[in-house]
């Protein structure tokens, strides 16, 4: 996200928060006040979220200074001193809860992206892929967090490609008559992703001019009778209920890519606080 654009993000945080108007700081901590404080780790995590919390602190108090101590990636045990902060009292309290926010919910997605990419069989070739299930207006930074956990971004909005899903399907009429009009109607160099239950199906939109398909709720055993069909040919993206306890089944199947919304619509957060002293 750029700079511009996360500032902005964070100022509207920010403003539902009305940190602006914290009558609990501005009535027992005097302007003048200046605190210094650490943001520790209270649960295994991996850490993202950095350039938001630490925009939250410096739009409050634009000469507040954060110095991480672990970077963006970084696994990191409870107990761990993630930053140090320095600032204006009242500006610091007041931008706590959004900063530790944002790193809880971005360092959750990266930490839960790990695991699932670490689960991942030796030998197999899958990446692990997010979706569209993000928190309206988090798109960027839930994605980035993916990214930073190690998986890889699907398409981040619906003008970058064709994903022709279920109820395309249906008021389209059929695979095939969805896929030919997508074909047709494409702008140049537009690629056209279907969604299929089946080998049949697959064999449709192959023949209709799909540019990869995407496996939905197949069983591991019907995956691999599309990949030995169409392995190599076409990108192949399983998907629908992936889980870590089925990811190694799915990924020995010979998939290219596995897409997991739970990445960022069910990542429990992390545990991170945020303790303050006087400076």
């Amino acid at each position: 996200m750029k700079h511009q654009d996360l500032v902005r993000l964070v100022r509207a945080a920010l403003r539902e928060d009305r940190a602006w108007d914290d009558v609990t700081s501005s009535t027992t901590i005097p302007a003048s006040a200046r605190a210094k404080g650490v943001i520790l780790a209270k649960s295994p995590l991996v850490l993202a979220g950095t350039a938001a919390a630490a925009a939250a602190f410096r739009v409050m108090d634009a000469k507040a200074r954060v110095v991480w101590l672990v970077g963006e990636g970084a696994r990191i045990e409870p107990g761990t001193t993630v930053a140090t902060v320095f600032g204006r009292a009242r500006a610091l309290l007041s931008a706590e809860r959004v900063a530790v926010n944002f790193l809880m919910r971005l360092s959750g997605i990266a930490t839960l992206t790990r695991e699932f990419v670490e689960a991942l069989p030796k030998g197999t070739n899958a990446k692990i892929l997010d979706t569209r299930k993000t928190t309206p207006l988090l798109r960027a930074l839930e994605k980035d967090a993916v990214a930073t956990g190690g998986g890889a971004n699907h398409r981040a909005t619906l003008a970058e490609a064709i994903l022709i899903k279920d109820n395309h399907v249906a008021l389209a009429g059929s695979v095939l008559e969805a896929v030919t009009r997508a074909r047709r109607m494409a702008r140049r160099g537009l690629w056209v992703q279907c969604e299929v239950t089946s080998l049949d199906e697959a064999r449709v939109a192959m023949g209709a001019g799909a540019d990869a398909l995407l496996l939905d709720n197949m069983s591991p055993a019907a995956m691999r009778k599309v990949v030995r069909e169409f392995g190599g040919r076409v990108p192949l993206e399983a998907s629908g209920g992936v889980t870590l306890a089925t990811i190694r089944a799915i990924a020995k199947t010979g998939v290219d890519r596995i897409s997991i919304g739970a990445l960022t619509h069910s990542a429990p957060a992390a545990n991170l606080s945020l303790e303050l002293a006087p400076a």
